[in-house]
């Protein structure tokens, strides 16, 4: 049985083996998300949506929390590569999240 994205993502956090995009530095600095909220996320949250035929590469939206208890979604894509990439990180919030795992149709 191959591993699931989750399982990946938290052995590469584990490892130190990610990287952020810029847009994912942008949202970080603009919704005050600390690194340690994205890893707090991926080691304890869960997959809220998988992308495994995007044409970017298969990726997976993470929901968790932040060390602040804040609700956050992290996406994360290239995990056949060396490195997991965290593709963007926000809060989720209204018009476009009921909730944190609720997404408004």
């Amino acid at each position: 049985m191959s591993k699931s994205y989750i399982q990946i993502a938290r052995e590469k956090i584990d490892q130190d083996r990610f990287y952020l995009s810029h847009h994912a530095q942008i949202e970080r600095g603009e919704e005050k998300i600390k690194i340690d909220d994205i890893v707090n996320c991926i080691l304890n949250g869960e997959v809220l949506e998988s992308y495994p035929n995007d044409q970017r590469g298969e990726s997976c939206l993470i929901a968790g929390k932040c060390l602040d208890d804040r609700w956050l979604h992290v996406l994360c894509g290239n995990f056949y590569k060396d490195n997991i990439l965290i593709i963007t990180v926000y809060i989720p919030q209204p018009p476009k999240w009921i909730d944190p795992f609720t997404r408004r149709k």
